[in-house]
């Protein structure tokens, strides 16, 4: 016996044998398998309300074109293919499939079928238009005047 009162383990050493060590690892993995999917994944408010701003910008991109240049540019609004792309620019802002994406535009706008585009004029007016996006209780309107041809993002449930 040594002096700590405990039987000396003849050729043995401490600690933890490999088998030992690769079974934590293997539980360790198993519960990183099940916890993992679980955590909510997608986009965040603030993520949300970066693509509206993002939308906000590109609208006023066309707008501002359309004045400076003196001829209408139209933004298409796709709810296929979930984006809006820049008829002065030919920027895209495409939106994640968690996001719920709708459009209410003009039918007819300037004598014209209007229905995938917000039409922006030289004179600074247009078609007029409503973007939403909406994830769980988050949402988000950006919200084209005809008359101004001004660019708002205001809550989705705010008047």
């Amino acid at each position: 016996m040594s002096q700590t009162g405990y039987a000396d383990k003849p050729g043995g050493t401490d600690g933890f044998t490999l088998l030992e060590v690769v079974c934590v690892l293997a539980i360790i993995a198993i519960l990183a398998a099940i916890i993992l999917p679980a955590i909510p994944r997608g986009t965040s408010r603030p993520r949300l309300e970066a693509y509206a701003l993002e939308i906000a910008v590109l609208l006023r991109a066309d707008r501002d074109a359309a004045i400076w240049r003196h001829t209408p540019v139209a933004t298409e609004i796709n709810a296929r293919t979930r984006s809006i792309r820049s008829g002065a620019t030919g920027d895209v802002v495409r939106m994640p499939d968690d996001v719920h994406f709708e459009a209410l535009l003009a039918s007819r706008c300037n004598q014209r079928l209007a229905g995938t585009t917000i039409d922006f004029f030289g004179s600074g007016m247009s078609c007029g238009g409503t973007i939403r996006l909406m994830r769980q209780e988050a949402g988000y309107d950006i919200r084209v005047n005809w008359l101004t041809g001004g660019v708002e993002v205001v809550p989705a449930n705010a008047l």
